[in-house]
This record gives C-alpha cells, sequence and structure tokens, in this order.
C-alpha cells in the first residue's frame, strides 16, 4: 500500500473535532434539518393522509434532511452526495408504508409505529453508505428505526399538534434524535480513529 492511500485513508477515520463538538454539532443539524425540511415537505406534498402526499412529503423532507446531514459527512466521512438521494427516497418509501400502516393516524403509539417503518429504509440506505467509511454502520442501520420512533413520541408528548399529520417530528424529537445519533457517531468515529 503506498503512504498516498494510507495517508487518504486516514484523511476521513480522524475526526476534525472533540467528541463533544460532533455530538453538539449533530444536534444543532438535525435541529435544523427536521423541522425545515419536514414544513417543505409538508407545505408541498401536504398533510400525510394518504400515499401520494406520503412520497411527496417524504422525499422532499428526506431531500432536506439528507443534504443537511451530508454537508457534515462529507469532509469527515468523505460520504457522497448521493446520501442526499437515498435518503430522499428512503423517507418517501418508509412514510408511505409506514403511514398506510397505521392508518394515517397521529395517536402515540401510532406515531412510534410509523417512525419506526420510516426508519428501516433510511437506516439501511445511510448504513449501506457507510458500510466502509464508519464501523458502527451496522449500529447505524438498527437504529434508525429505533431513533425515529423516539423522535415522533418525544414530539407529540410536549404537544406538538400532530394531528397536522406532517412527514417528520419536530424540534424537540430533532434534539433527541440528534443527541442519540450524534452520540453514535462520536463513538463510530472514534473506533475509527483508534482502529486505524
Amino acid at each position: 500500500m503506498s503512504a498516498t492511500a494510507i495517508v487518504a485513508r486516514k484523511s476521513y477515520t480522524m475526526p476534525r473535532m472533540s467528541g463533544s463538538k460532533i455530538v453538539f454539532s449533530w444536534i444543532g443539524l438535525a435541529l435544523v434539518a427536521f423541522p425545515v425540511a419536514g414544513y417543505a415537505g409538508w407545505g408541498v406534498g401536504g398533510h400525510v393522509d394518504g400515499v401520494t402526499p406520503s412520497l411527496i412529503g417524504g422525499a422532499i423532507t428526506g431531500a432536506g434532511i439528507g443534504l443537511v446531514q451530508w454537508l457534515f459527512l462529507r469532509r469527515d466521512l468523505d460520504v457522497s452526495p448521493v446520501w442526499i438521494l437515498a435518503t430522499s427516497v428512503a423517507l418517501a418509501v418508509g412514510l408511505a408504508i409506514g403511514a398506510a400502516v397505521v392508518g394515517y393516524d397521529t395517536t402515540a403509539s401510532e406515531l412510534a409505529i410509523m417512525g419506526a417503518i420510516s426508519g428501516v429504509p433510511i437506516g439501511i440506505a445511510q448504513g449501506f453508505l457507510l458500510r466502509d467509511k464508519f464501523s458502527l454502520w451496522h449500529l447505524w442501520m438498527l437504529s434508525m428505526p429505533i431513533m425515529f420512533a423516539i423522535g415522533w413520541l418525544v414530539s407529540e408528548s410536549i404537544g406538538v399538534d400532530v394531528s397536522n399529520q406532517f412527514t417528520v417530528f419536530g424540534a424537540s424529537g430533532s434534539v433527541v434524535f440528534g443527541l442519540l445519533s450524534g452520540l453514535l457517531m462520536m463513538v463510530g468515529k472514534r473506533t475509527d480513529h483508534v482502529d486505524a
């Protein structure tokens, strides 16, 4: 292996930030990405009360979330812009299936189920893209359904009017999602650094 290849490998396994900066940055990104992209998707697609609004709203919301995440991940993990498309398609499909499974209802338990189902294709798509770049890519895949369910439960529990049938959870759920996924990001990047 050439010296150039070794340097290239280390360039995206050695974190640019401390652990706490990774977590707080990821929380901030989630706090911006989820509500803004969610409102955009909901504004264009409408209430998630059928397959078509779920697909349209989910695709727009997923693209917005994917874009903001990619802007963070591209430098440290060398993630390609395919991340944006994959997140968009995954949320569109996951939301369409998840919302239909619960009959487009918005009780806490139904939102948790919808969130978990929405998180499955996102976890698979993003985990697949992380597999050669992030030591805990498999945990990323498995955790997305749980984190999406928790995000919905948190938003519903603080009194967000979820009967508006949004495409994704709001700011409160975003903070919790950002914290949990940020901790996973920090641990995975640290593990990469130790293994390098």
